[in-house]
């Protein structure tokens, strides 16, 4: 061997040396940067974070077609093009009763225990005659959390339910139950409540970060985190960054049945009238005090509350990339209803109609479903609960009323015969729904209905004597003006879509269902 090979394999030794190096280096590297954040799982188990607002109209979101113009969330709409977005979701009709199907899986009338006590928002359950699905992910391996507005009864299932829990309880406080954005009474892990100032959505988003970062959580456990803000409800009160910031000028458009007249509408719709006309000629809130009560400035004050919520969002966001965690997390993202905003004379959800009790609806699982898709099919909260146990692998605990979605999230934009049934009852849940009140006629003055959403049609039953019968086209007539029961050649259709409805709330054990002729 001479000189120049000895000095060649020198050279390459060296070389290897120098690469050894370097890829232990950036193991070591990838190694601490692991330490600084929860790993991701091996398993085929995901994370699940489900954001639910309250009271969020599809028309806040820049994304949706009801939107004005001027409305932009960029974040929430980021979601949308990482996932598929849902033109028509139907969570519930108000607070209560839609955050109870969410946690059981059942629409009200399938809620036994749950019952509306004391003072209002006061309301109780037996856990033991109503209990939570969010157990079956914890006996699954799932860690559970829970932070923000707890709408649902003095008991929040800490412990039971919840393994983390940071939260504002309604009923528990009725004299606090109006703090909906600071001033809260706040329990951090089923300890005494304590008054937490602060903006609330900012402070839940604060507390959420923090969980997805590991605080609370087992690392080694895939983690089920319901985020609940409150920040869309009335009266409208943005965080100050984003008080003003859309001009008086913002050209917020009248519904077009605002003042009325509505023909082919039911009497208690066509004496609908929640906006009076001020000396000013502007248009007040007969349902609010005089702040924030005029209607062009309370479209954009209720605006305004959103952006908080869409800060909120690009946060969680960020930090499920900046942890690693965001390929391997299921994102729902929605509201419990959303709310009228002088459609058909509303200033209230309750009532039937999409501008009433649709919400945003957005789910992203990156890899694992299509990215920037829309959805036409209509789709209701009973659903979404079966869908998460289907992503999770884990096996139902009891029948429940929706249906799983992973086929219609597989090819969004195909078609589908899903249908939604939703029903109002007022404060009625369980049994108490099996006989029809003598006057139906409950809060807000809106009777007890049942609608079915197919295809593109919507029929809605309401259950007061004496009122009509009505059927949409929601694709042809989104506003739903134009009520297609008042005419003939829609019958067959009208009572194809009643006989469905009827088999439905069959299926389903609706209580009241033999009082439907």
């Amino acid at each position: 061997m001479n000189d120049q090979t000895v000095s060649t394999l020198t050279m390459k030794t060296i070389q290897y040396r120098h690469l050894l190096v370097l890829l232990l280096y950036t193991l070591f590297l990838s190694t601490s940067q692991a330490a600084d954040r929860p790993p991701v799982l091996s398993s085929s188990k995901p994370n699940i974070l489900y954001i639910y607002t309250d009271d969020q109209s599809d028309r806040t979101v820049s994304s949706y077609e009801r939107a004005e113009p001027w409305v932009n969330t960029p974040n929430i709409d980021r979601l949308a093009e990482k996932g598929v977005r849902f033109k028509h979701a139907y969570n519930g009709t108000w607070c209560m009763p839609a955050r109870a199907t969410f946690l059981t899986g059942k629409l009200p009338y399938g809620v036994e225990s749950m019952r509306m006590e004391g003072d209002y928002p006061g309301s109780e359950y037996d856990s033991q005659k109503t209990p939570f699905w969010m157990n079956s992910f914890k006996q699954a391996g799932y860690t559970t959390a829970q932070i923000g507005k707890w709408h649902t009864g003095t008991d929040t299932g800490y412990s039971r339910d919840w393994d983390f829990q940071i939260v504002w309880n309604r009923p528990k406080f009725p004299k606090n139950s109006g703090a909906y954005y600071d001033n809260q009474l706040i329990s951090f892990q089923g300890r005494k409540e304590k008054l937490i100032k602060g903006y609330s959505t900012d402070n839940y988003t604060k507390w959420a970060v923090d969980y997805l970062k590991g605080e609370g959580r087992d690392p080694d456990k895939p983690w089920l985190l319901w985020l609940c803000y409150a920040g869309s409800h009335g009266p409208f009160t943005p965080a100050s960054r984003h008080e003003g910031l859309l001009p008086e000028d913002t050209p917020v458009s009248f519904p077009y049945d605002f003042k009325g007249p509505r023909p082919g509408k039911p009497q208690y719709v066509k004496d609908r009238q929640a906006w009076t006309r001020g000396d000013d000629g502007k248009y007040y809130s007969m349902n609010r005090p005089p702040r924030g009560g005029e209607f062009h400035e309370s479209s954009r004050r209720y605006q305004e509350t959103v952006m908080s919520l869409d800060d909120g969002v690009g946060q969680l966001i960020t930090t499920l990339e900046e942890t690693g965690q965001l390929e391997n997390t299921l994102i729902i993202f929605t509201s419990d209803q959303g709310f009228a905003w002088g459609q058909h004379g509303f200033q209230h959800k309750q009532a039937p109609y999409d501008a009433n009790i649709a919400c945003p609806l957005i789910i992203s699982f990156p890899g694992r479903i299509p990215e920037g898709k829309v959805s036409s099919t209509p789709v209701g909260g009973q659903d979404l609960v079966p869908t998460m146990f289907t992503f999770a692998d884990v096996e139902l605990p009891w029948e429940m009323h929706g249906r799983d979605l992973s086929s219609i999230l597989e090819n969004p934009e195909g078609d589908s015969d899903h249908a939604v049934l939703l029903t109002y009852t007022d404060r009625a849940y369980g049994s108490d729904t099996r006989e029809l009140p003598a006057d139906t006629y409950g809060s807000n003055g809106i009777p007890w209905w049942v609608s079915y959403r197919k295809n593109a049609y919507k029929y809605i039953m309401s259950l007061a004597p004496g009122e009509i019968d009505e059927l949409y086209n929601i694709n042809a007539d989104p506003d739903e003006l134009v009520n297609l029961a008042n005419y003939p050649e829609y019958q067959s259709l009208l009572f194809e879509y009643k006989r469905e409805m009827i088999a439905e709330l069959k299926r389903t054990g609706a209580p009241f269902v033999d009082q439907i002729h």
